[in-house]
């Protein structure tokens, strides 16, 4: 299959349309234009419908609405403006809609700037809005991935009726590589036979709501969630590895600071240095168990965490690795990017080695 050279944030665009998405309603912020720009040409012409709404609010509302209907739908933003979608998320969340939603992170907090960064993890994983939700959250680390993840987060989303999100940063949004286009995994997608889409005399009403006024029913539906929450564990965590089954130092990295990851076990190994890269690909569910074994394995003298940010995938990090190894980190908030070299300085000096 021939390959094509595709920007990262129409490649995302152009993956939503192949998998099926009709509806887009969102708003513009740097740097995920590209997205709802590429839609507002290109969706049309497959008979969906794109919206420039009039807030980010009004936006996720808008979804909620379109994902009660059974459509698929999708919305993206930059870091502030998945900030105001938090409430109408865990609103679809609560009331088990599917829906997709990209979030090209920028520097913070507030406003921030536009440069990459990663400091929306916590945000994603744990839910920025109220209750006991979960979104499943994808992070891809390249061009090929963002395409491939974000097909395939539809049908995550239909098979769960649950938000997917699929976080990825600036960088990732605006470079560009070449890709195939592949079709996502087959899977038995349930029927939609809750959807609000009008009952032509054939059923009784169905009501999409995430209201129960009743502490037992509020607790019931918990319950519920939970047990789906737990089948997604269960069933999709994703991960690679690369060059980790006699490491010494672990870097732990996902999206774009694994590619910086990746560069500097390469430097390493040159060097002699046995080192190696663990990547989520799921942040949540996060490959919690995988790292666990990776880390306690007799080789690891160390793990370190390498993030866009002050430190946040850490926690998680911290509780996987559960005190076996010591668990150092680098990083930095603001979109300021480390190249390879700190990287291969941080692990000579977790293993006391001297730089040549």
């Amino acid at each position: 299959m021939a390959k094509e050279l595709w920007k990262g944030n129409e490649a995302v665009a152009e993956a939503a349309i192949r998998a099926g998405c009709r509806c887009f309603f969102g708003y513009p912020i740097t740097p995920q234009n590209e997205i709802p720009e590429y839609l507002s040409r290109h969706l049309p012409e497959h008979g969906g419908c794109f919206l420039q709404a009039e807030s980010e609010i009004a936006a996720i509302n808008m979804v909620y609405g379109a994902a009660g209907s059974g459509v698929r739908v999708m919305t993206s933003s930059s870091s502030p403006g998945i900030s105001l979608k938090q409430e109408g998320i865990t609103y679809i969340a609560g009331a088990e809609l599917p829906a997709v939603i990209v979030n090209m992170m920028r520097g913070g907090p507030g406003l921030g700037n536009i440069a990459p960064s990663q400091a929306d993890y916590f945000q994603a994983t744990r839910g920025g809005g109220n209750g006991d939700y979960r979104t499943v959250v994808l992070a891809p680390a390249t061009i090929q991935e963002a395409a491939d993840l974000t097909q395939e987060a539809f049908d995550i989303a239909d098979v769960y009726r649950i938000p997917v999100v699929v976080l990825a940063d600036g960088m990732i949004g605006q470079m560009m590589e070449a890709i195939e286009w592949h079709k996502p995994k087959t899977r038995t997608l349930p029927p939609k036979d809750w959807a609000t889409d009008g009952t032509q005399g054939k059923r009784g009403h169905n009501v999409v709501n995430s209201l129960f006024i009743d502490a037992k029913d509020c607790a019931e539906q918990n319950r519920k969630l939970q047990a789906k929450y737990d089948r997604i564990t269960e069933n999709e965590i994703r991960l690679e590895e690369f060059l980790t089954g006699d490491a010494e130092i672990l870097f732990v990295a996902y999206g774009t600071t694994a590619r910086i990851a990746r560069a500097a076990v390469l430097q390493l190994r040159s060097a002699g240095v046995k080192a190696g890269l663990f990547r989520p690909v799921t942040l949540w569910p996060f490959p919690e168990q995988a790292l666990r074994k990776r880390a306690q394995a007799d080789s690891v003298q160390a793990v370190i965490a390498v993030e866009l940010s002050m430190g946040q995938m850490i926690d998680d990090v911290k509780i996987a690795v559960c005190g076996a190894k010591p668990v150092r980190f680098i990083g930095a908030g603001g979109g300021v990017i480390p190249a390879p070299a700190e990287l291969v300085r941080e692990a000579n000096t977790a293993l006391g080695r001297q730089e040549k």
